[in-house]
């Protein structure tokens, strides 16, 4: 037990605090961390945050993973502040941040239930728990935030202050009734997340990419930035992550388009995945790096890590950001530059941004054939003419018809996302780069999605079609690697009606 109990001897050993009232302060505490007044409760959050792991789900008590979502009251927030001064006031923070997480929890709850009897609140064993789960996720956890990283129904979860969270669910955004104690608590929790990647969010660095232990990304924008308080937007990725065989059965894509991609993804074509939002881009980017070879050797680059390759030869970069000096920091475009002298088979390139995009062409076009990326726009011609933007802002002073040559010499397949109004998304183009015509960049669409109207619940109704492409210019490219056959099936097969859903 890490409780601060005193041992005078034998009888002693299994003194809980019930046997000491907890309003009672100690003549001459031997305590490593010193007590705090409650109005210092929130720099003792942040304390004990850093000196703790956040929970993993598989700890986390089952009855504790769908409390904590009603509103609450300033009653309750008072007579946790109570609880939580006086838990500070018994517990040893030193010890605690030695224990497992497991075993730190039931002490907490061990404590928290004596000095509930011992102040004799009047709760029910409902509120009790709920109480006991709050203080556990704020001292262990990501306090409120907790039952909704639990779910993996969720896509996204988006915190405008304290008192509104809102989370998408099925393509769709609703409002919930997580709410934090204040906005000083909601950046405690902010800088807990983001302090665990070795990066931090004040006033003076208020903006803050991070991601969380599974992956999931992580954005945080504080004061005076945010004017309502910190803004937290955390984009999850599913526990079980989805392969192009579950995109077929969600509709996202057809049997027939699923193994177009197959094919391009393992016959080392360039790939760049274009879609909106939360269109899906990274969750395509990791279905697609499933067919590559085993023995390629892979290097990844991105601003924070979200992508999971399960191949043996991988090797992840990771960007970072200034010091509070303002120096120190580390680009996407220095990753890249980087990478190419760590004799990669193939770059994958999280999000392009910028500049960065010039030398992933270049990478594309000197050897590095089969590597991906992914980019912000809602068309395949749209993704063309922001890469050409992309390059000019980076300040190279290319003629226009270069920079359309080297897009067209080093782009092979654009994959183009979209999450439609009703919340689904699909994949709405296979789109080949074929050549120039003059001062114009040729594509031609392997398959696309067509809308045909929506059913009586506002769903979408649509289907994925062949345009009839029976020799599409990376043919060469499936031969030498023995999937001219696979290829032309697929190019011919009948277009069915791909089922409904969503991925």
């Amino acid at each position: 037990m890490f409780g601060k109990r005193t041992h005078q001897g034998p009888s002693d050993a299994g003194a809980s605090v019930r046997e000491r009232p907890v309003e009672a302060k100690p003549e001459a505490p031997a305590r490593p961390v010193a007590s705090a007044p409650r109005a210092m409760l929130a720099e003792i959050e942040t304390k004990v945050g850093r000196g703790s792991a956040p929970m993993p789900p598989a700890a986390r008590p089952a009855g504790e993973t769908q409390r904590n979502t009603g509103r609450r009251d300033d009653a309750f927030y008072e007579r946790k502040s109570q609880v939580f001064a006086a838990l500070i006031d018994t517990i040893d923070l030193s010890q605690l941040a030695a224990m497992d997480v497991e075993s730190a929890r039931e002490e907490i709850r061990d404590i928290v239930n004596d000095i509930i009897q011992i102040k004799n609140y009047a709760m029910t064993i409902a509120e009790q728990e709920d109480l006991l789960a709050d203080i556990c996720n704020d001292v262990l956890g990501y306090g409120p935030l907790e039952p909704l990283l639990m779910r993996d129904d969720i896509a996204d979860i988006m915190v405008n202050g304290a008192k509104k969270t809102f989370i998408e669910v099925n393509g769709k955004v609703i409002e919930t009734n997580v709410q934090f104690r204040d906005n000083q608590q909601l950046l405690n929790i902010c800088q807990r997340i983001v302090s665990q990647v070795g990066r931090r969010v004040d006033e003076t660095s208020p903006i803050c990419d991070a991601r969380l232990p599974d992956g999931s990304r992580v954005n945080v924008i504080a004061p005076p930035l945010a004017l309502d308080g910190a803004a937290l937007t955390i984009r999850k990725f599913k526990k079980d992550k989805l392969t192009l065989d579950q995109l077929v059965q969600f509709g996202s894509i057809s049997p027939e388009g699923a193994a177009i991609l197959q094919i391009i993804g393992r016959v080392r074509c360039n790939i760049v995945i274009s879609g909106g939002t939360g269109s899906g881009k990274t969750t395509l980017l990791n279905c697609m790096t499933h067919y590559i070879d085993s023995d390629e050797r892979i290097v990844t680059c991105e601003d924070s890590a979200e992508l999971q390759l399960q191949q043996p030869h991988v090797v992840r970069l990771e960007t970072r950001p200034p010091n509070i000096e303002g120096e120190g920091a580390i680009t996407m475009r220095d990753l890249v530059k980087n990478c190419l002298r760590m004799r990669p088979e193939r770059i994958v390139v999280g999000e392009v941004r910028g500049p960065e995009v010039f030398d992933l062409l270049q990478a594309m076009n000197t050897g590095h054939d089969g590597s991906m990326g992914t980019i912000h726009a809602n068309s395949p011609r749209e993704c063309l003419n922001r890469i050409e933007s992309m390059i000019a802002m980076g300040g190279f002073a290319l003629p226009s018809k270069t920079v359309k040559e080297i897009v067209c010499g080093s782009i092979d397949i654009i994959v183009q996302a979209a999450r439609l109004r009703d919340g689904s998304r699909r994949i709405t183009h296979i789109t080949e780069v074929v050549g120039m015509e003059g001062d114009v960049i040729i594509t031609q669409d392997l398959f696309v999605y067509d809308i045909k109207g929506e059913d009586a619940n506002g769903r979408l109704i649509g289907k994925h079609r062949s345009t009839g492409i029976g020799r599409p210019k990376f043919w060469d490219k499936a031969r030498y690697y023995g999937e001219e056959k696979r290829l032309a099936a697929a190019l011919d097969a009948s277009n069915e009606e791909a089922p409904e859903g969503s991925f």
